[in-house]
């Protein structure tokens, strides 16, 4: 693809593709995000676009310079369904959760996606919102730049590895993904305390517990560590702050 794209009101489609589609960007990204989560990342090209939009392939480079690109609105979509309904309390530590939880659920919701798109920087509006409102919520909290910069930065890395991780385990052949699980069963859990006594002691919690995502868990702890450091600069203590 090459840098064609033109302007809104220039590249609206007057008249809707084969499949009665009146084509606009946000009706690409949709259909691409589709396609990815049938397909994986091999869908992404625009002759599989084309297809599934009922147009000629090279009415997308009217939207988007390069597939590039248009990988960046998706991851931007994404990040965007994250935010949709959020509502801020006024409670720093409840905000964040809320938040973390929401991108975790948000990339979880397109596993294939979640892949491509997790470790992506898109500069797009939702993408910005977000950014704004994350240290919109720290810098209310009290903390200063300088330790609402790292905090931001540490609490969006985690919140996007666990779902670029989760992502993967869950983009897994159901066959390959049930036999990841079940090693804990039948290898950790058969272990004895002989050779591996703190594996033995703790296989039952083991199994249950590698489960299911550790992201809730870990989200947590950061937001002990959040409150801690909150504390210095007095806004609350370690135990006034615990709530969320």
């Amino acid at each position: 693809m090459t840098e064609r794209v033109v302007p809104e009101p220039q590249r609206r489609r007057r008249k809707p593709t084969k499949q009665g589609t009146v084509l606009s960007e946000q009706v690409i990204v949709a259909t691409a995000l589709r396609l990815i989560g049938q397909h994986g990342a091999a869908a992404l090209t625009v002759r599989r676009l084309g297809a599934a939009l009922g147009a000629d392939p090279s009415a997308v480079y009217r939207y988007f310079h390069n597939t590039d690109d248009l990988l960046l609105a998706v991851a931007d979509e994404l990040i965007g369904r994250a935010q949709h309904g959020l509502a801020l309390t006024g409670d720093w530590r409840t905000d964040l959760h809320a938040i973390g939880m929401r991108v975790h659920a948000a990339y979880l919701a397109h596993p294939q996606a979640a892949q491509l798109a997790a470790h992506r920087t898109t500069g797009r509006d939702h993408e910005t919102r977000a950014v704004e409102t994350i240290l919109g919520v720290l810098r209310s909290a009290g903390f200063p730049d300088h330790e609402a910069v790292p905090i931001y930065h540490a609490f969006i890395d985690q919140a996007l590895a666990f779902a670029a991780q989760d992502a993967a385990a869950l983009a897994l052949p159901p066959p390959a993904r049930a036999a990841d699980l079940a090693v804990w069963r039948v290898r950790y859990g058969r272990l004895t305390p002989a050779t591996h006594p703190n594996i033995a002691a703790t296989a039952p919690l083991l199994i249950t517990d590698m489960d299911r995502s550790g992201y809730p868990f870990a989200l947590d702890l950061l937001l002990e560590a959040v409150a801690a450091r909150l504390a210095k600069h007095g806004g609350g203590t370690p135990s006034t702050a615990a709530g969320h």
